[in-house]
This record gives C-alpha cells, sequence and structure tokens, in this order.
C-alpha cells in the first residue's frame, strides 16, 4: 500500500470491472480516471510518475484509423513530461505492426531510451507480471506478446 496506482479507462464498463474489482480487493491505493490517458497527463505535475504501463491498447488496424492510436510524438512528450528521469515506460501488444509503431515513436524521441539488448528482452513478460484479460485471449488465438521497456533519460 506504500505504492499508489492511477490507472485510466475510457470504457465505462471497463471503469465498472476496475471500480468492483478495488472494492472486492479492498484496496485503497487505486484510482481511476474514467477517460483517456492524454487528458490524464496533461493535469498532472511535471515530473510526477514512477512509471508508465500502457498495457494493450486499441491497435486501431485499419491503415485510415492510426491517427487514433494512442502513441504518438505528442502522447510520447506528455508521458515524458510527466515521468521522472531514470523510470521505465512500459508497453504491451500483441500486435506486431503496433510493436514496431510504438518502437519507431520511441526511437525518434530524444527523451526516451530502449533497453532492450536482445529479442529475449521484449518476448519475455516483465518480473511479477499478471496477464490481461488481451493477453490471454491473445495466446488462444495464437498471438504471442512484446513487452517493451523504455527508460526516461
Amino acid at each position: 500500500p506504500d505504492i499508489a496506482f492511477l490507472g485510466c479507462e475510457p470504457f465505462l464498463n471497463g471503469v465498472a470491472k476496475a471500480v468492483s474489482a478495488i472494492n472486492d480487493g479492498g484496496l485503497t491505493n487505486v484510482r481511476i480516471h474514467s477517460g483517456d490517458a492524454r487528458d490524464l497527463l496533461v493535469a498532472l505535475p511535471d515530473q510526477s510518475l514512477d512509471r508508465i504501463e500502457l498495457l494493450y491498447p486499441d491497435p486501431w488496424p485499419k491503415r485510415r484509423h492510426h491517427k487514433r492510436r494512442i502513441v504518438s510524438d505528442e502522447f510520447l512528450a506528455a508521458a515524458a513530461r510527466v515521468l521522472k528521469p531514470g523510470c521505465e515506460f512500459r508497453f504491451a501488444t500483441d500486435i506486431d505492426d503496433y510493436c514496431a509503431w510504438t518502437l519507431a515513436h520511441f526511437r525518434r524521441s530524444k527523451e526516451f531510451s530502449w533497453l532492450a539488448a536482445n529479442p529475449k528482452d521484449w518476448l519475455t513478460p516483465w518480473e511479477g507480471w499478471a496477464p490481461t484479460r488481451y493477453e490471454k485471449k491473445a495466446r488462444r488465438e495464437g498471438r504471442a506478446s512484446a513487452y517493451l521497456t523504455f527508460v526516461r533519460t
């Protein structure tokens, strides 16, 4: 309980499930923002977060919808502003195209560096990782996940 968790969920059903799980678990260190994470980042103070995790965001697979993806140069600039230097930004997806998209955006950002030294580094879940519902679905459908870790420079 010494660590505070702040989650973002844009969909009402997801918020209801999260709040129910928080209440059922008696968790007092978790808060949910009912809305887009981009809006929350704008409201947070500089260097106020110790870690950001973006887990299985909507991949918007159609090319004409790619502009809707949460990972963008603007989003990374906002994330860099609120993330403390030396702290991690974690990203997980089971969509290869979104993984490549995310890598391209982070690689051109001067505020982040990618920690991977070899494929095992992004194909292995983080220590203590609990698979999400979307990850379990991807596994059932035969898709592997990527676990990307970047550090705020």
